[in-house]
């Protein structure tokens, strides 16, 4: 056991070491199918590092050694499982180019090389978080009866929802991720990858977004401009790369643990529904983390050792692990962790909030009101900032947003206090009516949970980018936008009350809309909108929260 693995398994809580004596043979060579040949780790028990037995495979673009081996490598064959840690196509030394994402036939392949070593027999497992996680989406389908389990944290079986969500190219998320990997094989790698994020936030206002790679990386990244030239999910880059149709057919027991705060919490769910629909054996565990969160990671070990042990070795193993544990937020008093049966939960019921006058929001829809709406200006030369919310390094996710809620180009509506506790979980959305000035506008909404002293925490929010034909004309001169925002699981407390927040950016969490129909990856020129948001009774804007008695 090497003092890495003993401090971080004491930190994660893991349950004790099997073996403290693991062998790591380094660099094995495995031919892909074109003949490119990727490098991996094995990691294995001394004591059994003869005897043939199942295989934990983990697929990663981070490197093998580190952190990584030790946390996905050592940890695991710890505690009695045979880890094969491989660094994907064009990273760490194995040959080809790295091309984000398309990973099936390189998984396959890889799959194929394990059945034929000697030290391997019987069931294979994957593991890992993030794009650790879409590797084991890309071969589960068409791996063969003998993948016996998947193990996947934060991630989701196609990446184009994150990258894209509501239109709007999720911008701080992808530029810190082209950053880490260009700068994670450097010399000083740490170093490097933290002066390349500290870079960031002057570059983000600088125009045009397609030349973003360049200006934050000193270079053209070839498949960081491929992806900001495909923005559509049926366009031919991500066709490729979107593993979602094969979600039902997977016959591996999947465990999905993901977090309210996480970026790919709304596609992760899809991907239970599925499974849920195709009576596939499925847990799902969501707690209050981000996509990096210390948490997150140790419940993702421990809770993906028993389910590896379970599935591969027979050790302790659980019987039909179907349905989810999500972790209440909010009023501590009948929140933390709930057991469901099913995601969303049954017997939740659609409570809508109407936006109305005066900036409430209410229970009674309008009838016979011809209130004028409320106004705001958007400019993108001054955009509407981001506070809290998913990105892939979130440091607060949940803020008081009365700072940004003071701004002239944020709206609220709040309802009265709430005389008894109100719990939400499951899906939200919002249909919003608006004028506005140009075709071409984005609306971001929030909800936030108010408490007594006037704070105004973020509970859930999205953004959605509208244009000529994307969103539902009205009789008039309106625009309906109906969207839904991340699934929630949270009480807000009696006494509170509950906010919508409607703005029509947060920057630099997503791209700014430069408002003038251009493309926003070539655009340079940017142009204010007016936009008018109606709540009369031809225009019943409204929340939707789904919602049981406490």
């Amino acid at each position: 056991m090497s003092l890495a693995s003993a401090v971080l398994a004491r930190r994660m809580r893991l349950a004790r070491a099997l073996s403290r004596d693991v062998v790591c043979e380094r660099n094995l060579r495995v031919v892909m199918d074109d003949g490119a040949v990727l490098l991996a780790d094995r990691y294995v028990a001394r004591a059994t590092r003869e005897r043939p037995q199942p295989t934990v495979l983990v697929r990663s673009p981070y490197g093998r050694r580190q952190l990584v081996g030790v946390i996905f490598g050592r940890l695991l064959a710890e505690r009695g499982l045979q880890v094969l840690v491989q660094s994907v196509r064009g990273t760490f030394g194995s040959q080809g180019v790295f091309s984000p994402f398309e990973e099936r036939a390189d998984g396959l392949a890889t799959l194929r090389w394990i059945r034929a070593q000697r030290w391997h027999a019987g069931r294979i497992g994957m593991f890992g978080p993030s794009y650790l996680g879409l590797v084991q989406w890309a071969v589960a389908p068409d791996a063969g009866d003998d993948l016996a389990a998947l193990a996947i944290q934060v991630s989701a079986s196609q990446f184009h929802g994150q990258t894209y969500a509501g239109g709007s190219l999720a911008l701080e998320t992808s530029a810190s991720w082209l950053v880490l990997v260009a700068a994670q094989e450097r010399r000083f790698a740490p170093l490097a990858m933290v002066r390349a994020l500290r870079r960031l936030p002057p570059l983000f206002a600088q125009l045009p977004l397609g030349e973003f790679d360049t200006r934050a990386t000193g270079g053209e990244v070839a498949w960081f401009r491929q992806g900001l030239a495909s923005p559509d999910r049926g366009d031919a880059y991500w066709v490729a790369r979107d593993f979602a149709a094969g979600v039902a057919n997977v016959r591996a027991p999947v465990q999905l643990i993901g977090g309210w705060h996480d970026i790919f919490l709304p596609w992760m769910l899809e991907d239970f529904a599925a499974l849920q629909a195709a009576q596939h054996d499925a847990q799902l565990i969501i707690g209050p983390w981000t996509h990096t969160a210390p948490g997150m990671l140790a419940t993702g070990l421990r809770e993906g050792l028993g389910w590896l042990r379970g599935h591969l070795l027979g050790a302790g193993r659980p019987a039909r692990a179907s349905g989810a544990r999500v972790f209440i937020t909010g009023d501590r008093a009948g929140g933390g962790w709930r057991s469901l049966p099913t995601w969303p939960p049954p017997g939740m019921q659609v409570r809508p909030l109407w936006l109305a006058a005066g900036g409430r929001l209410r229970d009674t829809q309008p009838v016979n009101e011809l209130a004028s709406g409320d106004r705001y200006r958007y400019d993108p030369a001054d955009p509407t900032p981001s506070v809290g919310g998913p990105v892939l390094l979130a440091r607060e996710p949940v803020v008081d947003n009365r700072p940004l809620e003071a701004r002239p180009d944020v709206l609220t509506y709040t309802t009265s206090p709430l005389r008894d506790t109100l719990e939400a979980i499951g899906p939200v959305s919002v249909e919003l009516f608006v004028r506005t000035s140009s075709p071409h506008f984005d609306l971001f909404a929030r909800v936030c949970d108010v408490d007594r002293l006037n704070a105004s925490w973020n509970v859930c929010d999205a953004l959605v980018r509208a244009a000529p034909g994307r969103s539902a004309q009205a009789a008039d001169p309106s625009v309906r936008v109906a969207f839904d925002l991340w699934p929630i699981g949270h009480r807000f407390a009696a006494g509170h009350r509950v906010r919508l927040q409607v703005s029509s950016g947060a920057h630099p969490r997503y791209a700014r809309n430069p408002g003038t129909g251009e493309d926003p990856m070539t655009a340079t020129a940017l142009r204010a909108v007016e936009v008018e948001l109606l709540h009369d009774s031809q225009h019943p804007s409204v929340l939707r929260l789904p919602t049981a008695a406490a």
